[in-house]
């Protein structure tokens, strides 16, 4: 709501207008909730993406928020040393792509093991289980870009159980 819409909405309620004061209270100001702002284009640079340290190596985060399309967006390239990974297989409600930039380790996709080598994308569908560890003598790299769809229905997550008889 502009500024402008905001002091006569105001003043009408100064001037003792109940309606006034109940548009106040169904529209409040656009500073106590701004919308978020979709994601410019932009260049990030190596050096200027935001690094996290872990045991098993180094994440550098360049781009999260939301696009035009997207939300929940992150993307960001992983530096894992030998022998380690980011974590262990694990899920998450978003979209996901995994590209091996250099390396070489072993991919886990839905509870399977296959060789992970350079060059290789793994695409990951909403609660699968996925994850990548470095088997080389090498660091391994990956980009990452994980998001959900906007105006698109996450799908539940599965009810991992066992059944009960």
């Amino acid at each position: 709501m502009s500024t402008r819409i905001r002091r006569l909405i105001w003043s009408l309620a100064l001037c003792g207008s109940g309606f006034a004061v109940a548009l106040v209270v169904l529209y409040p100001s656009d500073a106590a909730d701004p919308k978020p702002q979709p994601l410019k284009s932009q260049i990030v640079r190596f050096d200027d993406a935001r690094s996290h340290q872990g045991n098993w190596g180094e994440m550098r985060t360049y781009f999260t928020g939301q696009t035009h399309a997207t939300k929940n967006v992150l993307t960001a390239v992983a530096i894992v040393e030998p022998g380690k990974a980011v974590h262990r297989a694990h899920r998450h409600a978003e979209e996901e792509y995994l590209m091996l930039v250099e390396g070489s380790g072993v991919w886990s996709l839905d509870g399977k093991e296959s060789p992970a080598r350079r060059g290789d994308i793994l695409y990951i569908e909403p609660w699968v289980y996925h994850g990548l560890t470095n088997t080389g003598d090498e660091p391994l790299i990956f980009v990452v870009v994980r998001y959900n769809g906007k105006g698109v229905d996450v799908p539940p997550k599965p009810d991992d159980r066992p059944n009960e008889l």
